[in-house]
């Protein structure tokens, strides 16, 4: 049995998946994803797979009807993409430029082909790192969600940006931007690219990677774009790798607009959770977090902003 349920109290979606526990929780004898296992095969570099344990699929079960709670058909595809034939890399940060670029190209004609699929209406880009958060296989790997519904976050983002647009003309993501990048909450700009700390961060190392030109989907991406964006999540991954002295923990989400409709005032963007406090302990969503949807932070995000700075400088001159 796999269906979505709605919680009628708060808008968002739940997916009722319990074939998941059948997947194996990080083994230590085997990995399915490196090279000659039999879904890899030889001969590759970037691949990107069916997930064996989906949470949504092309052959799932209309949804047993109840009566009083909305419920859908967990319909999709869920993909593991496999980002280098590579077991023991620690991160995506130590691949090559240019394989990070194929892997973003490679999601890019991904999200394409989910769009001309009716059923899908929204593309969930996504990366888990590090065991800490229960990560249960440590090969260098993202994951593809295509969902027939938009996720609750998501639409309480398009909601904001929405009346923003109508009310004031303009785009609220490329006023914050605007605000962000000469704050000392900033950590590089490109010609195409900026990432900062933002003012209002939750996690204690989150990181927002912004296209400066106004797009509300990945396949809108030029190859420049994907270029410099594979440069930009390089530098910043390493330095959330450095910031504490030990590799971070972290969850990177692309955050888009639905695959269809008319949506010209959201904006594209990356938010990345680094999960360590600037101690090196793990920051956990308790119960004000999980409960009450407040976040506490240990820290500031400008001090934040600082120390990562530095990091991004050691990166680099451990680069030339």
């Amino acid at each position: 049995m796999s269906e979505i349920r709605r919680d009628p109290t708060t808008g968002d979606w739940i997916v009722v998946a319990p074939r998941r526990l059948e997947r194996p929780w990080q083994p230590e004898s085997f990995c399915p994803f490196d090279p000659g296992a039999p879904e890899t095969g030889h001969g590759w570099d970037v691949l990107i797979l069916p997930n064996r344990y989906p949470v949504v699929s092309a052959d799932a079960p209309p949804p047993r009807p109840d009566g009083f709670y909305e419920t859908a058909r967990a319909y999709g595809r869920a993909l593991v993409v496999v980002e280098t034939p590579s077991h023991d890399l620690d991160d995506l940060s130590d691949l090559p430029v240019e394989q990070i670029e194929k892997v973003l190209r490679m999601v890019r004609d991904e999200a394409a082909r989910a769009a001309s699929d009716p059923g899908v209406l929204y593309l969930l880009y996504f990366r888990n790192k590090g065991r800490e958060i229960g990560v249960s296989l440590t090969h260098p790997h993202s994951q593809i969600y295509e969902l027939p519904v938009v996720p609750e976050r998501i639409a309480r983002e398009l909601e904001r940006a929405e009346e923003y647009w109508r009310t004031r003309g303009r785009c609220l993501h490329c006023d914050v931007v605007a605000r962000e990048s000469p704050s000392g909450r900033a950590l590089l700009r490109g010609t195409r690219w900026t990432a900062f700390v933002p003012y209002y961060a939750r996690w204690p190392h989150e990181v927002h990677v912004y296209p400066l030109r106004h797009v509300q989907l990945l396949t809108q991406l030029d190859d420049e774009e994907l270029a410099e964006l594979a440069r930009v999540l390089k530098a910043v991954l390493c330095a959330l790798k450095r910031a504490v002295g030990r590799p971070m923990p972290y969850m990177m989400v692309l955050h888009q607009a639905p695959l269809r409709g008319d949506h010209r005032y959201y904006h594209l963007h990356f938010e990345i959770y680094g999960m360590y406090r600037p101690d090196g302990r793990l920051k956990y969503a308790a119960s004000a977090e999980t409960g009450a949807g407040i976040y506490t932070l240990d820290t500031t995000p400008e001090d934040t902003a600082e120390r990562l700075r530095k990091a991004l400088a050691s990166c680099r001159r451990d680069a030339s």
